[in-house]
């Protein structure tokens, strides 16, 4: 049950049967699983090379990687001045596949820290 009190222009909300003191350890958990998820986590770089074209890898990360056209041209532009680009980001085990099918596809890519 919950209702709320107004009383001029403060509202007093009612919240019977909150356990505060468990909802405080679940947010604890959360934030030790945030952190060990950041940890944990890499980036996919796509590395520039002097063979594939611009179009041929865009259309290869939006069928890859599911990148719209705007982020895969914006990637591949990153890639072209600063000679790589951080692709996507997660654990290696997410990532691993796509690093396998990119290679496939041969373009250059790497998983970083």
């Amino acid at each position: 049950m919950f209702f709320s009190l107004r009383f001029g222009k403060y509202a007093y909300f009612y919240t019977p049967n909150i356990d505060f003191e468990s909802m405080n350890k679940e947010q604890e958990d959360i934030e030790v699983l945030e952190e060990e998820q950041v940890e944990n986590e890499k980036s996919l770089l796509l590395i520039n090379d002097d063979v594939n074209t611009f179009e041929y890898v865009i259309d290869t990360l939006m069928k890859v990687c599911h990148h719209t056209r705007e982020q895969a041209e914006t990637c591949a532009w990153i890639t072209h001045y600063k000679g790589k680009c951080a692709i996507m980001h997660g654990t290696f085990e997410v990532l691993k596949p796509y690093y396998d099918i990119l290679l496939g596809h041969q373009l250059t890519v790497k998983i970083t820290d």
